[in-house]
């Protein structure tokens, strides 16, 4: 009688041992699923940013994978850096800054261009003619299979002067390389190798 009391409690030991066990063991899995699911929950949540509306209200936008994201900025970061460099007012203020935020987005090819215009004494006759220049841009071939990334450009210059405006053909030719981002270069590219292939007249016409 006293050896089936022993085997007794030795089988109730048994089984609280295998209670807790599986006691601990699920408590574990329960402590790991919430960790993971509170990392998912942090990842999840820094995709998400917010924009400010005008500042008025706060609009929720899911942002995309980087690698799926970096064309369209590349392209934006291309046609910024045109439309700076090239759309110009018979201003010496307003010229200067906005040669200078170009130059921020690329490199010494750029400012050899630049420093070529001044030179040539190209936009002090854009001030003393009082002449503005847009450009605007039609089409880009972007090449993204190998980088740097080789981009073509096409655009269109109005010359806009008192008495007519003249249309010109802008093709130039760049390389662009990855760079750190920054206020004043948010899309995160540096253009190298900045050449203008063909910069001529289409048509002028009477104002």
């Amino acid at each position: 009688m006293e050896f089936k009391s022993l085997k007794n409690i030795e089988t109730s030991f048994r089984q609280i041992r295998l209670f807790g066990i599986v006691f601990v063991s699920l408590c574990a899995a329960i402590v790991g699923y919430c960790l993971w699911s509170s990392y998912d929950f942090a990842e999840k949540q820094r995709q998400k940013i917010y924009v400010l509306d005008n500042g008025k209200s706060l609009i929720l936008a899911l942002s995309q994978d980087l690698s799926q994201n970096r064309p369209v900025e590349a392209r934006e970061h291309v046609r910024h850096f045109h439309e700076l460099f090239f759309t110009l007012s018979p201003e010496k203020n307003a010229i200067e800054q906005n040669v200078k935020r170009a130059l921020l987005l690329a490199d010494k090819s750029v400012y050899n261009y630049y420093t070529d215009f001044v030179e040539k004494g190209y936009y002090n006759r854009l001030i003393a003619g009082n002449i503005n220049q847009v450009l605007q841009v039609d089409s880009m071939n972007c090449h993204f299979d190998c980088y740097p990334y080789d981009v073509k450009t096409y655009a269109r210059q109005m010359i806009i002067r008192e008495s007519n405006m003249t249309e010109r053909s802008l093709i130039t030719s760049c390389r662009l390389l990855n760079a750190t981002r920054s206020d004043n270069n948010p899309h995160g590219f540096i253009i190298e190798s900045f050449t203008i292939l063909e910069n001529r007249d289409i048509k002028t016409v009477e104002r």
